[in-house]
């Protein structure tokens, strides 16, 4: 326990998570941390082995690893991917299959509804989130419909249907918290102005209105108004939290936004000048923590859709310490070598589109692979996450989609379906290799 909390010390002072692990390699509970080295080398204290939230699990640890985030919003959404991947035995939540949940305002409606939603559209709709927290965002929600009194029903209100005068509007328009479009008691350009305000302090333009709300609640204090002065000050913690979301392209959450595979695939062969539309991607993936036990994952999508069978898990036998480019060389070269060979009775071939995860630098690897083979490479091609830029050898720019092209989407798919897979082998791995060494 000494030696693990001496390892903690060198621990970064910054976001991220943490991975507890027992004797084995499993790991036992993923944390998030706004810093690390604090937060970790918690748990080798006194007082967490007597903390009976943490003293089952601080007896049976026998490791800890750390991966860096660049905010604490980050650390949260990656303690929330791990979770869900690797399923740790001490952690509660977050093993379900409930997501993040988004605000989305519906902008092709006349009158455009504001939702709380776990299912976001990817058309027509402005988007924000993922929020962290649902119970924040559902309480800043009251209190930005009380600002700026849009409207929350599912009513689908046209306004060249007259019928809609006659409508009752609901409780929310009595207490002056909508502006009854429903009985087109706001009109369209009117109302349009109230979600534009909401919009600006969504994306971040709220400094004013914080301001305002600070100094009524100031004022209700000093006036003794005490119940007003507390209304008001969670109302503004509510709007501060609105911060904590994720980007609704960064923070992808693949288990929300539906793909559709064959939309997809036509949209792949026209961005890639394919003669034919693809049927086969691979994608490949690196894993590793600090360079340790590096391994890879290759998965294969068949007519859009995952093929289980066809994934494969790979060790990186070649490569010492972290270095990703020799790490692809490897991987390409052990599955492309022998790709006339049969095995099993079936023969490998190559897929349509050959997908690494990563830049120019990941991109250039595998195309190193292919010349050295004297193979003609499949259709090659890299997606460097952060701007979800699409590389070919080759093209000095690389390829930029909406981010609603349904190809794009499709690429996303394969390669986060790519990351998962070989972060899950990774922590396999350290459990086999333990077993092995007894």
């Amino acid at each position: 326990m000494d030696s693990l909390a001496e390892k903690v010390k060198a621990f970064p002072a910054s976001p991220g998570v943490y991975l507890m692990k027992d004797e084995q390699g499993r790991v036992l509970y993923v944390g998030k941390a706004k810093n690390l080295r604090n937060r970790a080398g918690h748990y080798f204290t006194k007082a967490a082995t007597e903390d009976q939230r943490t003293a089952d699990l601080v007896k049976l640890i026998a490791d800890v690893d750390f991966v860096e985030a660049e905010s604490e919003v980050d650390a949260l959404l990656m303690e929330a991917r791990l979770v869900k991947d690797i399923q740790p035995r001490f952690n509660v939540v977050l093993k379900d299959g409930k997501s993040f949940p988004y605000l989305q305002i519906r902008m092709r409606e006349d009158f455009p509804r504001v939702e709380f939603t776990r299912t976001p559209r990817r058309r027509g709709v402005k988007l924000y989130g993922p929020f962290t927290s649902a119970k924040g965002l559902r309480a800043a929600l009251q209190v930005l419909q009380r600002i700026f009194k849009f409207r929350t029903c599912s009513l689908d209100i046209a306004q060249s249907d007259p019928r809609w005068r006659w409508f009752r509007p609901c409780l929310l328009h009595s207490i002056h918290q909508c502006t009854a479009p429903c009985n087109f008691r706001v009109t369209r350009e009117e109302y349009r102005k109230q979600i534009r305000g909401l919009r600006l302090v969504l994306e971040g333009k709220k400094a004013k209105l914080l301001a305002e709300m600070d100094k009524e609640m100031t004022e209700a204090s000093t006036a003794l108004q005490f119940e007003k002065a507390g209304r008001l000050r969670d109302e503004i913690a509510a709007l501060k939290n609105l911060n904590m979301r994720g980007q609704v392209d960064k923070d992808v959450q693949p288990e929300v936004f539906q793909i559709e595979p064959k939309k997809g695939l036509l949209g792949l062969r026209k961005i890639l000048g394919l003669s034919k539309v693809p049927r086969t991607i691979e994608g490949v993936d690196i894993a590793h923590l600090g360079g340790d036990e590096t391994v890879a994952s290759l998965v294969a999508f068949i007519d859009g859709m995952p093929f289980k069978p066809g994934y494969r898990r790979y060790r990186i036998k070649t490569v010492t310490g972290v270095d990703d480019f020799a790490s692809i060389r490897e991987i390409i070269s052990r599955r492309f070598r022998d790709v006339e060979k049969k095995r099993s009775g079936e023969e490998t071939v190559f897929p349509d589109i050959l997908l690494i995860d990563g830049g120019k630098g990941q991109l250039n690897a595998a195309l190193d692979v292919f010349r050295l083979l004297g193979k003609e490479p499949p259709c090659l091609i890299s997606l460097a996450k952060r701007e979800e830029e699409i590389y070919r050898p080759g093209d000095a720019e690389p390829i930029r989609l909406s981010k609603h092209a349904a190809g794009l989407r499709l690429l996303q798919y394969v390669r986060d379906e790519a990351h998962r897979f070989a972060q899950h082998y990774h922590h396999l791995l350290r459990r086999k290799k333990f077993q092995e060494g007894n």
